[in-house]
């Protein structure tokens, strides 16, 4: 059975899970429709990037 050979600091402990916390997701007004997109992707709606015509209109 594994057994600690000392106690683990709350600061110890703390700064290994510094790393596991969740990144928020950078939103963006999109200049056109004004919808929140996110940036470096391409808008599955209208098929724009970077205001250019990347992908067909799914219409």
């Amino acid at each position: 059975m594994a057994v600690p050979k000392s106690k683990v600091s709350k600061s110890k402990r703390n700064m290994r899970r510094s790393h596991d916390s969740l990144t928020t997701v950078n939103w963006v007004e999109d200049s056109h429709t004004g919808e929140p997109v996110r940036r470096h992707h391409v808008d599955l709606k209208t098929g724009m990037y970077k205001g250019k015509q990347i992908l067909e209109d799914q219409e």
